[in-house]
């Protein structure tokens, strides 16, 4: 019913000088899509409030309203091509006028788990790149096609939604790290198995991909079928079961319209830089139950960074892996997707973080990625699944291999990972499958790398880029270790 009109938004955004690729789309796309969600939002609640005889007060003021400047409207619905702005007058209203407006919301909200918080957060980061006035004009009139009256149309604007997150993280450049393979995230969250009332977070969230699906998997449980959930039950998943932070903007305002399209009207993701929190001061308060995420991988931390975290280490996704870790509850259950060097690292973080995730955690299942698993990202991937609280026994791996490159046009899908989860279950050994006993890896340098012993191959050869992250690691380590020595002559 909507698809057309997204791919008509879509060729408005073609033609916008303003707008020069798949990620301007998205976020031009998403501002626009929040507004038009918030006015059917109000609508709602105005209709539901004067059914029970009582007056709405509106969020939004009168002259900064969808149905104002947006798409105003004659008395009998159709569209009112004379007062509507169009040209400069639109563009300077919407520069000057309307983002300055819903901006000031962040600083007049009650509390930052408010809808009107998360309009000041988003239009404070958010940029209107339209610079044709003619061609706001032409998208508004067709994103005002769109509704959010009911579940079904919802449900259809979120796989749309989707789709373009996809096409976003398949565009190459920085689009990448907004998108993790949904099936392999559908995949990590049924070896989980969430249920309502446990707490799910995600401390580097990109687009929410985790928290949407794991937010599907508890409404329409694994068959598809919507769960038949009590109101508290409702409320609990919509009010207290999912969090996130996100530290970049775009990511940000992505995550929260792709929430919103999920159902959940006033996400709990925060707009923070996570690394910045210091692991001492995390109180069980801040712990959640679950955790699913897929932290940035190949960045470089600061100095000030790094003495937030136990293990000194300027590899982002290292300092992801401790948060989690220590935000993660007793008991608690964690799937993480890190790069594949992180198994065999040499370097003194690298060890003492393996050797930290072997002992306070119970690290039962690594699933060893093929390459092509995340389109236009060279680099290899796995999954570490583990439970806090009690050692680590046996680690059991599984080795991915759909028997074909991956690629945009063949990219991993649900069936590939069937096996994986079936297996995953009982721990069962098979060609792709086999356990290894904690006593056999070496103490010294906890090596849990991916040594397949059922296939009677020789080991890989390590890729000569791997070898290069490892040296440069150590380069990095060494150098710290001497600015000490200076330090103390």
């Amino acid at each position: 019913m909507f698809e057309q009109t997204f791919k008509n938004i879509d060729d408005v955004l073609w033609k916008e000088a303003g707008c020069s690729s798949e990620l301007d789309y998205t976020e031009q796309t998403s501002w626009l899509l929040f507004l038009k969600y918030l006015d059917d939002l109000e609508a709602e609640r105005a209709m539901r409030a004067e059914l029970k005889g009582k007056r709405y007060g509106f969020i939004i003021e009168d002259d900064y309203r969808w149905s104002s400047w947006a798409a105003p409207k004659k008395p009998d619905g159709s569209f009112d091509h004379d007062t509507a702005m169009t040209g400069d007058d639109l563009i300077d209203f919407v520069n000057d006028e309307l983002f300055p407006y819903l901006k000031g919301f962040k600083q007049r909200a009650s509390s930052p788990d408010t809808v009107e918080y998360k309009i000041g957060e988003i239009f404070g980061e958010i940029k209107n790149k339209f610079q044709s006035g003619y061609s706001l004009r032409d998208a508004l009139e067709l994103m005002d096609q769109l509704h959010f009256r009911s579940q079904e149309q919802k449900h259809e604007l979120s796989h749309l939604y989707e789709a373009k997150i996809k096409n976003m993280g398949n565009a190459g450049r920085n689009g990448g790290e907004y998108y993790t393979p949904r099936p392999l995230i559908r995949a990590m969250i049924k070896v989980i198995k969430p249920t309502i009332g446990k707490t799910i977070y995600d401390g580097a969230c990109g687009s929410a991909g985790f928290l949407c699906e794991s937010h599907d998997y508890l409404r329409n449980g694994t068959d598809g079928k919507k769960s038949k959930l009590s109101t508290a039950d409702l409320k609990t998943l919509k009010t207290k079961t999912f969090y996130g932070k996100e530290k970049k903007s775009l990511a940000y305002v992505i995550a929260i319209m792709n929430m919103i399209l999920h159902g959940i009207d006033a996400p709990n993701i925060m707009h923070t830089n996570t690394l910045a929190e210091n692991l001492a001061d995390v109180q069980e308060r801040d712990r959640f139950d679950i955790i699913l995420a897929n932290p940035p991988f190949g960045g470089k931390e600061r100095k000030e960074i790094q003495q937030n975290f136990p293990i000194k280490t300027g590899e982002t996704a290292f300092l992801f892996l401790q948060h989690f870790i220590k935000y993660l509850r007793a008991g608690g259950k964690a799937a993480v997707v890190i790069k594949n060097t992180f198994l065999s690292n040499s370097d003194n973080a690298s060890k003492a973080l393996r050797q930290e995730l072997l002992e306070s955690c119970n690290l039962h299942t690594v699933l060893d990625c093929p390459s092509g698993t995340f389109l236009g990202a060279g680099v290899k991937t796995v999954v570490l699944f583990f439970e806090k609280g009690a050692p680590t026994r046996k680690v059991w791996y599984y080795q991915l291999d759909p028997g074909r490159n991956m690629g945009k046009t063949n990219s991993l899908n649900d069936d590939d990972l069937k096996e994986f989860v079936e297996l995953q279950a009982t721990s069962a050994d098979s060609d792709k499958s086999w356990t290894v006993d904690v006593k056999d890896i070496d103490q010294d340098g906890f090596d849990l790398s991916v040594k397949n012993p059922n296939n009677g191959e020789e080991v890989p050869l390590r890729d000569p880029q791997e070898i290069l992250i490892e040296i440069e690691a150590l380069d990095a380590e060494s150098a710290e270790v001497l600015d000490g020595i200076r330090g103390m002559l």
